[in-house]
């Protein structure tokens, strides 16, 4: 662990390291404002340090005033040697000066002795040889006893953001060698200025929310806590959320494309940033009519995504547009409230799709699956990046979808689309699989029965192996690649490769 005076920064403090040095604050080096930080928020941050460093000065001045001080006679003296000296480079003397005086009327200005020079022609140097020495620099040491320690501390600020002069920045640096608590602070004070730099990513780690939350959690258990399966969609309704708020006009009427894969074509649609939210505010209301909460659509025979969604399209006149916000986030909190507190036993309730039916934790699963993948096509629209979900989560949707083939593949079998059974397999027993392997992120390895879907997949029976990247597969899985397209390892049965990777990418829709 490192120390309470490093903060594991600079490298920290080994082990190797004597006791007899541990335990000193380290003192933090000045940071350079003119080359890393933001102009405006520097120059704001430093009139304000100095104007608190300039109070103090100003209150420490007072107090020393209350004490008398000797009348110093010497400063007059040596203004009037000064003056002698100044009169005598200039060629005059008392006399002199009385004579011309005496000639000239009341009122007259003295002529000067020479004529003013043009202003181009004049010597900058102050009279100085312009090829003699430099004169001499005056002292940047100390003068006089140092200030006290509010006063130095109160310059911290100051020093962080290099603002202070030279007397000042020396005063500071003694003092930081035999403070400790100041020393903390000066560290403290200068990696804080460190985040005015104006080239910092503004975008926030995928991960930080659920780490915020988790180290929250840890300290303090939720009463009423999210159920884990609806966690995924918990974070991917407030990833696209995050990314919506500052979108003006012309984001929202962005147009885009929808795909999806149809048979044995790839589909698309076009719409609009706030159609597409528009589109999944409706399939969410299937998972809100299973729940007993309001459906937005308002038209409880449109069961299928594809039928809902094209009903609300046609009643939007004019065309959705930002207000189409609150109404989704809305509702996506209110089903995460619903279903948090429901208790256990909500999860396996029925969502129906029309064509088909998901126990709601799977639905909600798949709600974060869409919600993610529109929030690619929202971000690709408006030219802004959007990160993968978490490694968990990604997981967790590549299981469903992983579980989903089977089923994909006997129905696109019935449909003529795919080659027949090649065994008869009692359900539950093992039977032809195919060797799924999912890379990076959320991967894994599945193995997908062929022949059934009540059969039950293992690597003994497996007869193919396709090797694919997490985020490539569910780019398959949602139709935004075509099959062919999908850049897989394969090996093995070709004719079960093709069967899978199709009923992979028939699972998306609109």
């Amino acid at each position: 662990m490192n120390g309470p005076f490093d903060g594991g920064r600079n490298g920290g403090r080994g082990a190797e390291e004597p006791d007899d040095v541990r335990g000193i604050p380290r003192i933090p080096g000045q940071r350079s404002a003119a080359d890393d930080l933001d102009p405006p928020a520097t120059d704001v941050l430093r009139r304000a340090v100095e104007n608190n460093a300039r109070a103090a000065r100003a209150a420490e001045q007072s107090r020393e005033r209350e004490v008398p001080d000797e009348p110093d006679t010497t400063d007059e003296t040596d203004r009037a040697d000064e003056t002698d000296e100044a009169d005598e480079a200039a060629g005059l003397d008392s006399g002199a000066g009385a004579g011309a005086g005496a000639d000239m009327a009341p009122g007259t200005p003295p002529e000067p002795a020479h004529p003013p020079e043009p202003a181009g022609e004049r010597d900058m140097t102050g009279g100085r040889d312009p090829y003699g020495p430099p004169p001499p620099r005056p002292p940047t040491g100390p003068v006089g006893p140092p200030p006290s320690h509010s006063v130095l501390k109160s310059l911290l600020g100051a020093w962080a953001l290099a603002a202070c002069s030279p007397e000042e920045t020396t005063h500071v640096e003694d003092h930081l060698t035999e403070c400790a608590p100041c020393a903390d602070e000066a560290l403290k004070l200068r990696d804080a200025v460190g985040l005015l730099q104006a080239d910092r990513n503004l975008d926030l780690p995928p991960l930080l929310r659920s780490r915020v939350l988790e180290n929250c959690l840890d300290r303090r258990a939720a009463r009423i806590p999210v159920p884990v399966w609806a966690t995924p969609y918990d974070a991917e309704t407030a990833r696209l959320d995050a990314l919506l708020r500052d979108f003006g006009d012309a984001e929202w009427h962005a147009p885009l494309q929808l795909k999806w894969f149809e048979k044995e074509e790839q589909a698309a649609r076009r719409a609009t940033v706030a159609g597409v939210i528009g589109h999944l505010m409706t399939v969410d209301g299937l998972v809100a009519s299973a729940l007993g909460l309001d459906d937005p659509l308002g038209d409880p025979s449109a069961l299928s995504p594809t039928d809902r969604t094209e009903a609300f399209w046609r009643a939007a006149h004019p065309p959705p547009t930002r207000t189409i916000r609150e109404p989704w986030r809305d509702q996506s909190h209110t089903l995460i409230r619903t279903v948090s507190f429901a208790g256990r036993g909500v999860a396996e309730l029925s969502v129906s799709y029309g064509e088909f039916a998901l126990p709601l934790r799977d639905a909600m699963i798949d709600r974060a699956f869409e919600c993610w993948i529109h929030g690619v096509d929202i971000a690709e629209a408006v030219d802004y990046p959007y990160p993968a979900p978490s490694g968990p989560h990604l997981h967790v949707m590549i299981d469903l979808a992983a579980q989903l083939i089977p089923s994909a593949l006997a129905a696109r079998r019935r449909a003529g689309l795919a080659s027949p059974a090649r065994q008869l397999v009692v359900p539950g027993s093992p039977g032809r699989s195919l060797h799924l392997e999912v890379e990076g992120a959320g991967g894994g390895n599945w193995y997908i029965a062929l022949d059934s879907p009540a059969a039950v997949g293992t690597a003994e029976r497996a007869v193919a192996q396709v090797a694919l990247d997490g985020v490539e597969f569910c780019q398959l899985v949602a139709g935004h690649i075509s099959p062919e397209e999908a850049a897989a390892g394969q090996d093995g049965d070709r004719e079960a490769i093709r069967d899978v990777l199709f009923a992979a990418a028939s699972l998306s829709r609109l």
